[in-house]
Order: C-alpha cells, then structure tokens, then sequence
C-alpha cells in the first residue's frame, strides 16, 4: 500500500481514511515546536559525541576542529532546507510525513522505495543495535565498578540481554509524541554526561596522572590518511538524524517556523556538548585517545577519577541511550503498524494491541540479538553511518532544496547546494572505503558473543 497524500487542517491530517495506521498512531502530529526541539536533541546528541576525542586524535587539531564545525554548520543548514521543503510540500495540501515520501514525491517512487527507504531503515535499525550494545557496555561498567572487590563473572552479552529486557517494555509506548517527556529527561540527562566527561577530561589533565600530551598523528602516512577518513565517518554519524521528516511530522498543524525553533533548541545543545567533550578529550589524551573518552578514566583497570564519579557518568549515560533506542524505533514502529494495525479502529483495540506487541517486541529481540552477537559493532555502524548519514543528511537535503525551489543556477544558492552535495558525495564513498578497511583490520579479533 503506498503511502496517502495528506491535506493540511488538524482534522484532515489525522483522518484513518487519509492516513494508514503508521502514520495515524506512530507519527500522530500533536507536539508543538519544544517537544520537536527534544525529539530532535535525543536523535542527535547521544553517547557517540563520547567518541569525538577519538576522531579528532585521527585527524589533528586543526582538521579536527574545522570538521567538527563544519559538520555543525553543513548539518543544520542541511536540516533546515528539509524543513523549509517540508512546509512548502504542507502549505500545497501534501504534507509528507516520511524521509521516503519525501523521495517518492520529489524524486520518483523508485527513489522512495529502493535507496531512502532501504537506506534510513539500516541507519535508524543500525543505531537501534549500537545502542543496544552500548546499553550493556555502560551496566557492565557500572557492574565492574561496584563490584571492583568480586571477581568477574557476568559476561557484555549478558548485560546486553538485560538492557534488550529493558528496551522490550519502552518499545511499547504507543507513538513519538508520547516520547516528548522522555526526551526533555534525556535531553537534561546528555547535557550531565558531557560536563561530567568534560570535568573529568580537565581534571584528568590537570592531574599528576596526567599522560604525555602528545598530539602528533599515529602511523604511516596511509594509515593517517585512512583514519581521517574513518574520523570524518565517525563526525558525520555523530551529527547525523536520517529522520527529520518523521520528526517534523509529530509538530501539530499549522508547521510553518516550528521545525527552526526545534532546531535551535537542539543545536544549542550540539555546540556544548559536541565541543566541549571533543576538545577537552582530546586535550587530555591526545593521540591516546579511546573510541569513547569513558575508557580513558581506566588505566590497568585502575580509575584516574573517584569512583562515584565514573558511576554517575555511567548512569547518565545509560538512562540517555535507552530514550536515543526508543526514537531510533519509531521508523521501524511505523513500518510494522503501517502493515499489521487496522487504522480504522482504536489504536488500544485488542486487535491492534496485540500485534503491536508481538512485532515490536520481535523487532527488539532481533536487535538485541545482533548486539549481544557482535560487540565489534562500533566498526560496522561506521560503515552505515558512511552509506547512510551522509546521504540522508548531507547530499539529499540539498538536492530536494534545488528540486523543488529550482533556484537559478546561476544564483550562489544553487551552487552552494551543489558544491556540499558534490564534496559529501566523495567523503562519503571515502569513508565507506575507509570503515571497511577498518573491519578487514580488525576482522582478526572478532568473536561472537565476545565479552569485550
């Protein structure tokens, strides 16, 4: 079944004879501009900004520095082109509700089923599985931590399994808006664990057990250029949403000016965050830097920073990634509802609650399955964030944009959109090519079930 045109007006919007069941009860439009500002901070800023240190030790101070703002700026001019697109498709009467309607409408209907669709599902599924993983990387810290007078014995995939437990009952709450206090909590809660990273990065710095700042490049001159790639991947996937349109679809009709002010709220939130946990780490560490500056505050198992510090950052932590799991599970949500839910009856039904159930929660376990499977997945979601973000956030934004408004080509405009679409094109064949040489690398040291 194709997706319906929907006309604007609060009634028609959320008509069932309009609308299919996803949209009607996953993407119901009711939010206002603040509940987008927390839909848009939760997708954007989690965990993974902890590993900013990390890119910017591939790259240099300089490079490092640049592409972090320069991924700021691409990024929410990009996001705000997707808007402005989005309200003029709603001011015609043809309000899309989806990054694939979006593609169907602009591009043609093969573009919307066989590259967007395809493309966005692996991203958001892909950020569900990391998530997953890094939900029972942050218990089995916290486990390590308060148990450091026990020996081991529970295993990563067993900590997996308990945040996929934890994970099986948020993935019921019916649609995205009803996530809206989830986020404002999660958006509080990343703006804790960066300043507890960004403290403890400054105080480990500071401290007598501070090491060698040493800021040159590792490796030959291959392998450098190969992990600046790989850096900008890591940038770009950190950065990226790949569902602007889902979210600009929970805002109540009428849209226009509400999706900027979201954006705003949101990339106040970026620019703190994002930039004072990557210079701070990356200030402390230098080349020494870890995938996430977490595992910096270890050293043979020994914490540079008081215990109940590392706890706190932790929880923090692990509270923000199950809310980020949540909002990356509505496109898989809408596709499942749009297929198995009647929209013409009470979403509570018990002929809809049931299959809600059932499928949502197999989603989940399937997730969680990969995850506890493969704990290398950090390597492989480089590579979807490589296939994915890049198209989703920088190229196509700026190709729907020079679509649809048709700016003159001879207007600083059109080639602006151009030249980023062209540039982000490149990179991102550079950092795909890149992530997989970095999984053939590390192939060696895969395991399932690995307890890393």
């Amino acid at each position: 079944m194709e997706p319906v045109v929907v006309t604007t007006g609060e009634d028609e919007a959320n008509s069932p004879k309009k609308l299919d069941a996803g949209a009607l009860f996953v993407l119901e439009s009711r939010g206002s501009w603040l509940h987008c500002g927390y839909h848009l901070t939760t997708s954007i800023v989690a965990p993974a900004l902890l590993s900013l240190p990390y890119a910017l030790s591939l790259m240099g101070w300089f490079a490092g520095v640049v592409c972090l703002t320069v991924s700021a700026l691409v990024t929410f001019y990009s996001y705000n082109l997707l808007s402005l697109v989005l309200e003029h498709h709603a001011q015609l009467g043809q309000r899309q509700l989806r990054f694939r309607d979006m593609a169907r409408d602009i591009l043609g209907p093969r573009w919307g089923r066989y590259f967007v669709g395809p493309i966005q599902f692996g991203l958001c599924y892909g950020a569900v599985i990391a998530c997953i993983l890094l939900g029972g990387q942050s218990l089995k810290y916290i486990y390590l931590l308060s148990s450091n007078s026990r020996p081991e014995t529970m295993k990563l995939y067993q900590f997996v399994i308990i945040f996929g437990v934890l994970m099986l009952v948020l993935a019921q709450i019916p649609s995205f808006h009803s996530l809206r206090h989830i986020n404002l909590v999660s958006l509080i809660l990343c703006l804790a664990y960066s300043a507890c990273a960004t403290a403890g990065a400054i105080y480990v710095g500071n401290s007598m057990n501070a090491p060698r700042k040493d800021y040159s490049l590792n490796g030959s001159k291959q392998n450098r250029v190969f992990g600046s790639f790989n850096a900008i991947s890591i940038i770009a996937t950190t950065y990226g949403n790949g569902i602007i349109p889902e979210i600009q679809a929970t805002i109540a009709p009428p849209v226009k000016g509400k999706m900027f002010k979201g954006l705003c709220v949101c990339y106040a939130v970026v620019i703190s965050t994002f930039f004072s946990v990557a210079i701070s780490g990356y200030w402390a560490f230098g080349n020494q830097a870890k995938g996430t500056i977490l595992l910096n505050f270890l050293v043979d198992e020994k914490p540079l920073l008081p215990t109940w510090v590392l706890l706190m950052t932790n929880v923090f932590t692990f509270l923000q990634v199950a809310a980020v799991s949540v909002v990356y599970l509505q496109p898989t949500n809408e596709v499942l509802e749009r297929r198995f839910i009647d929209a013409k009856i009470d979403q509570f039904s018990v002929r809809n609650v049931v299959p809600r159930l059932v499928y949502r929660s197999l989603s989940v376990m399937i997730a969680t399955t990969v995850a506890a499977m493969f704990p290398f997945f950090g390597d492989i979601n480089a590579l979807i964030g490589a296939f994915g973000c890049i198209p989703l956030d920088f190229i196509l934004p700026m190709v729907f944009y020079n679509v649809v408004f048709k700016p003159s080509k001879y207007s600083i405009l059109f080639w602006g959109n151009t030249i980023i679409a062209s540039i982000f094109s490149a990179l991102g064949v550079l950092g795909a090519i890149s992530s997989i040489r970095q999984i053939i690398l590390d192939a060696n040291t895969y395991s399932l079930f690995a307890n890393v």
